[in-house]
């Protein structure tokens, strides 16, 4: 596996990469390149007991959104940069847990495209245990939006940048 070669941004409210919301997961993503030299999104987080399911594991509802998040910001690992922002919006996402995911443990996330059509795109992803082991994995469908699409609200009103680890 590959080092990050470029931070994505965050925003300040996300539940996902929030670095203002009390309840969010933080996490950073950045884009990377697989060993095989394909684009990914890598994601770095230490879930917290504000993100608990069972004692001392990730809810699996938060280990979905941060799955849903890395494949869906894929698309910003493989298209130049300067480009429109194109945002992955999920149509669609089938999840697997394999193993438990600690809290209090530095984790990281991968996701990929495996197929892209002119409006929609497909991806995969998994969380990795800090000894490899998949402990979660998903595939989905994502349609390819312009923030305009998505929303008015200004991203720079929204925090939307990059944040230093």
């Amino acid at each position: 596996m590959s080092e990050p070669i470029q931070k994505q941004p965050n925003s300040y409210y996300c539940l996902i990469c929030g670095v203002r919301n009390e309840a969010s997961l933080r996490v950073a993503f950045y884009d990377v390149t697989s060993a095989e030299g394909q684009p990914e999104t890598l994601a770095k987080f230490t879930g917290r007991t504000e993100h608990q399911g069972y004692p001392g594991r990730m809810h699996g509802g938060a280990a979905t959104g941060i799955l849903d998040e890395t494949i869906g910001r894929a698309i910003n690992a493989t298209k130049v940069k300067g480009e429109p922002t194109t945002w992955g919006v999920a149509v669609e996402l089938t999840v697997r847990f394999h193993k438990p995911v600690p809290l209090e443990t530095e984790l990281t996330a991968r996701g990929r495209i495996t197929g892209e059509r002119r409006r929609l795109f497909e991806g995969t992803g998994e969380i990795y245990l800090p000894d490899g082991t998949v402990a979660v994995s998903a595939e989905g469908r994502y349609m390819k939006l312009d923030l305009d699409q998505i929303s008015d609200v200004d991203p720079e009103s929204l925090g939307w940048r990059v944040y230093e680890d």
